[in-house]
């Protein structure tokens, strides 16, 4: 049976059931199409921004996810051999958001989905990915989804469709949108875990590091539950070369990389399995918006890790796409030269924000024997003038005002 909606949300990462919230709220019928059954899936990224918080304390459901665990940093640090050249201290920021978040996705979006399901004009069908657009005309008119081998296919009809299927989204590759690839990093990152038990009595400051000790750079940040979450960075192509002589050498230089880790990594780190390897780069879509399409968070650009930018920036995509969709959808107009506002109005920040992250891959990032030397210390002395806390704010709450449209929102409770 067909399914008759005003947008189906391709997607249910953060970027989509935050949309979908904020449309439902406002009266709009929504049907979200997430391709896993469960909320039970890997994850990547899971640091908040205070902007990113505040916008979600403003929908409700951060206070609620954040019982099911969290952990504030107080401070981000670029550390080499011990010495801290960097002191990003989030605590200097305008409460109460100042901090950053470590907050599990599938905390955030358990309670996203909650939020969205207290609304009768909610759907999701979980399970299910988009195989076609359907078009009419050369406007984007709905999507089919497809379930499981085996099952039918489902025909959603929409006002609009918006792609929040991340960097390698289906729906912006048929709707014929080209991506541009760009290697501003020329780094990969290996994601592992090591247990973080948690110390009874002891209060001291948790920060995100990017520490030098010995090679390349590694990221480290506690997490929940009771973890230590670490990223090495290597060169494009790096880990092959590591990973084809052996997991015990490749453990000796993850063990070099972080030696206070040494003992720990040796102990937990025991085959592949245990290690994930994310490829980095930036990129964006050619356009953002089509008749009847609009492409929202790593579906319309892709950042680093670096900055902790990615869920914050798809949260204030869905912010800033809410107004244009509703009006669109009241209007009777879903075309592109309604839908392009939003990407008019967006576009800045991300740029901003991907010079930003440019920069700072820049300062912590840099391996030769001449860049990494000078830069790291080019940014400590950066670090202590006014210029630096001012990127700082930039970082912490973007560059461009982005305000909830509470008046649109239907009724005073959430």
């Amino acid at each position: 049976m067909d399914i008759d909606t005003d947008i189906c949300v391709v997607g249910g990462g953060p970027a989509g059931l935050t949309l979908a919230l904020l449309l439902v709220r406002s009266g709009l019928r929504v049907t979200v199409l997430e391709r896993s059954r469960s909320l039970e899936r890997a994850y990547r990224g899971e640091i908040l921004q205070p902007g990113g918080q505040a916008l979600l304390d403003e929908l409700g459901v951060l206070g609620p996810a954040r019982e099911h665990g969290a952990v504030e940093h107080d401070r981000f640090l670029l550390e080499e051999h011990g010495r801290i050249l960097i002191d990003g201290d989030y605590r200097r920021l305008p409460g109460p958001y100042n901090c950053l978040l470590s907050l599990p996705q599938r905390h955030l979006l358990t309670e996203l989905l909650a939020a969205c399901e207290r609304h009768d004009g909610f759907r999701q069908l979980a399970g299910a990915k988009a195989t076609a657009l359907i078009e009419e005309d050369g406007a984007v008119r709905g999507v089919v989804a497809g379930g499981a081998a085996g099952s039918p296919d489902r025909v959603v009809r929409a006002r609009c469709v918006v792609g929040a299927d991340g960097r390698f989204s289906k729906v912006r590759a048929l709707a014929g949108i080209g991506y541009r690839r760009q290697e501003l990093f020329s780094q990969d990152v290996l994601w592992f875990r090591l247990d973080a038990p948690a110390r009874p009595g002891a209060r001291r400051p948790n920060d995100v590091r990017v520490f030098r000790a010995g090679g390349n750079p590694v990221l480290s940040y506690r997490s929940v539950p009771d973890t230590l979450q670490l990223g090495w960075t290597l060169p494009h192509g790096g880990f092959r070369r590591l990973a084809d002589r052996g997991i015990d050498h490749l453990i000796d230089r993850l063990a070099l990389a972080a030696p206070e880790y040494a003992d720990r990594i040796r102990a937990e780190i025991s085959g592949f399995g245990d290690l994930s390897l994310l490829d980095v780069f930036s990129g964006g879509a050619d356009r953002w918006v089509r008749d009847g399409l609009l492409l929202i968070g790593d579906s319309a650009h892709t950042h680093s890790p670096i900055g902790a930018q990615g869920i914050n920036l798809a949260i204030r995509d869905a912010v800033a796409a809410h107004p244009v969709l509703v009006e669109a959808v009241r209007g009777g107009d879903a075309g592109a030269d309604r839908l392009v506002r939003y990407e008019r109005a967006r576009r800045p920040e991300v740029e901003r924000i991907t010079r930003i992250q440019r920069v700072q891959s820049r300062m912590m990032l840099s391996t030769g024997r001449f860049s990494s030397t000078l830069r790291p210390r080019a940014a400590a002395l950066v670090s202590r003038t006014p210029v630096y806390g001012a990127m700082l704010r930039r970082i912490a709450f973007g560059t461009e005002p982005v305000r909830l449209r509470t008046d649109l929102l239907a009724g005073a409770g959430r």
